[in-house]
């Protein structure tokens, strides 16, 4: 199961909004909450003086780009790109490319950290994703990444799975 990454798609110029409520519609019409997380146009408070007179008013930071944090997989990839208003995801090709950490900073998007209670070897069970449903034992974690490394069995063989923090709950 691949990370949610943030993705930038190009829009028509001025259909940013549209293309976000469109998004987010589609989303709670398909449940996929768990693989788009968030959308977003965003903003940034600017002071124009007209006539004299100081005027603050919120402008795009990106026309014609929306940012969305989602887990690419084939499903988040056709209901984003065949969204009415969208162009395409930024990347060479029709292959998306995410944003780095470092690139995500400089636009002020910075990483949720989510504290877990949690310790290896204790038994946590997977609430969202592909691996919803299933549950074992934590072989590691990464507070960096803010993942888990669990064994579950495959085709009968234990095999090691990376999970989000927040696609976990400990077990009683």
């Amino acid at each position: 199961m691949s990370e949610a990454r943030w993705y930038v798609v190009h829009t028509y110029s001025g259909y940013e909004n549209k293309v976000k409520t469109s998004i987010e519609q589609s989303i709670e019409n398909r449940k996929m909450q768990d693989q788009i997380l968030e959308v977003s146009v965003p903003t940034q408070e600017v002071v124009e003086l007209k006539n004299s007179k100081r005027k603050v008013t919120e402008k795009k930071m990106f026309p014609g780009y929306v940012l969305i944090n989602m887990v690419m997989n084939d499903d988040t990839w056709y209901v984003v790109r065949n969204t009415r208003g969208v162009t395409g995801f930024v990347g060479p090709g029709s292959k998306p490319v995410p944003l780095t950490d470092e690139e995500m900073a400089t636009l002020g998007i910075k990483r949720e950290n989510i504290d877990i209670d949690i310790k290896e070897g204790e038994v946590v069970s997977v609430i969202a994703g592909v691996w919803a449903g299933t549950a074992g034992p934590i072989k590691r974690i990464d507070e960096n990444r803010q993942t888990v490394t669990i064994d579950v069995d495959m085709f009968g063989r234990e095999t090691p799975v990376e999970i989000n923090f927040n696609e976990i709950k400990k077990m009683n």
